[in-house]
């Protein structure tokens, strides 16, 4: 027994060294910011040291401004700037892709469209060629135009069924009725039939511009250099347009209860109620809040009542969900049907524990401890830390963020937390859906 407890300490003690050095190397991380002489801006983190460049860069613009009954415009979208552009269709850029070894990859979410190109830095000058290619001259070819929509609809007809699915679709439906926040971000298969051409150039018109543009660069690449690259690909770009802005919302039917009734041995359950935005002087009170709370893992109170001691449903969670025009705090449960009103019970019952009662000083000081010794270790890569930068400049942290954010966790007190607790937690107004057959249980009216 006093070997296995020293050997414990001794895992303790290097388990601490590993955290003091991960969150030194994130403080001492060099971010420069960089700007063009069309005035383009990046950060970059300059890294010589590995043959590797990673461009990440996004538009504060996404599914949101999908117009009705568009709906899937923007993931279209996403899926086709790498199907041909300039002179090549999309055969001969796939192949010069392929050929360089090069990774270019878009993707669209609800508030921001956003672009990937990672290569070797030997191959920098074809690469950026090519992702200018498909930023300024996307060709939108009938072929690959028809073949990804068959491949979106083809991808929707298989989730008709699946529960995770429908109770996502189904919450944000009831949860934003007359928002585009409401509206199914892949579209569905009637509308995103009717995308055409025309609505895809629509939105690189419209969006593609140089305001709101944000980047982020690690790797191989000197602040000279990408002066020079940010010109190439964005300098063409307009300066702005003009476009309708997305409204600000909260969420509506606060404490409903939803029941999409499917023929399935366990209930698929997702719940929520409104959140804190990124930017809300009280976020980290309430990140760390909602590690303790069902963002913990096995640790969390939520797997600790609902699976550990009762052994209601294999997992349980929470989590925050900041957008752009709003903020959710949301969470979900599977369990078998008959124990979903006993687990909705427990939920709602820490919830309002959490609320009334904070947490305690070992829960906040192991909750630290987690939170700032994690962090770091997602800067282990060149791709990882550009996507960080892009996140960052999203969420208008600061280019000292990364520098100081374990300070901003360290500085949370007990009485943060009870304070936000009760700001945020109110187990009436939670929105929550059911899909499945639960007993005991009724929808509201």
């Amino acid at each position: 027994m006093q070997n296995l407890l020293i050997a414990a300490r001794r895992i303790l003690i290097g388990l601490t060294a590993v955290v003091a050095w991960s969150v030194s190397s994130a403080q001492a991380m060099d971010i420069k910011r960089v700007v063009s002489a069309k005035g383009i801006e990046s950060w970059l983190v300059h890294d010589a040291s590995i043959p590797v460049i990673s461009f990440k860069f996004a538009w504060r613009a996404g599914a949101a401004h999908d117009p009705k009954g568009k709906e899937g415009r923007a993931q279209m979208l996403s899926a086709l700037l790498d199907e041909g552009a300039g002179d090549l269709d999309s055969q001969a850029f796939q192949r010069r892709l392929e050929d360089l070894s090069v990774s270019l990859r878009f993707s669209a979410n609800t508030d921001t469209f956003r672009g990937n190109m990672r290569t070797l830095s030997t191959n920098r000058a074809e690469a950026f060629t090519l992702l200018a290619l498909a930023v300024n001259q996307p060709r939108f070819d009938a072929e690959p135009v028809e073949r990804i929509r068959a491949q979106l609809v083809a991808g929707l007809k298989a989730s008709q069924e699946d529960p995770d699915t429908i109770a996502t679709r189904t919450w944000y439906r009831t949860a934003f009725p007359e928002h585009p926040y409401g509206r199914p971000s892949g579209g569905t298969i009637g509308s995103v039939g009717t995308v055409t051409v025309a609505n895809l150039r629509d939105f690189t018109s419209r969006y593609f511009v140089r305001k709101g543009l944000v980047i982020g660069v690690a790797g191989d690449i000197t602040p000279e250099e990408l002066v020079l690259r940010l010109d190439e690909v964005f300098g063409r770009l307009p300066q702005s347009r003009p476009v309708e802005a997305v409204p600000e919302v909260q969420p509506s039917n606060a404490g409903k209860i939803i029941v999409v009734k499917r023929d399935v041995p366990q209930s698929v359950v997702l719940f929520g109620q409104a959140g804190i935005k990124r930017d809300d002087p009280d976020w980290y009170a309430a990140y760390v809040m909602n590690r303790i709370l069902g963002g913990g893992g096995f640790s969390s109170r939520l797997m600790e009542e609902v699976r550990e001691k009762r052994g209601l449903a294999y997992s349980v969670y929470s989590y925050l969900s900041p957008f752009e025009h709003s903020a959710l705090y949301m969470g979900g449960v599977s369990t078998a049907n008959a124990r979903v009103a006993e687990s909705l019970k427990i939920i709602r019952a820490e919830w309002q524990r959490m609320g009334e009662n904070g947490v305690t000083e070992k829960e906040l000081a192991s909750a630290k401890t987690y939170i700032n010794g994690s962090f770091p270790l997602r800067l282990d890569s060149t791709r990882r830390i550009a996507g960080i930068l892009v996140g960052v400049q999203i969420s208008r942290l600061g280019i000292d963020y990364i520098g100081k954010r374990a300070r901003l966790i360290d500085a949370v007190t007990t009485r943060d937390i009870r304070r936000v607790a009760k700001r945020l937690l109110h187990p009436g107004a939670l929105t929550v859906v059911i899909v499945g057959k639960p007993g005991g249980l009724e929808a509201t009216k």
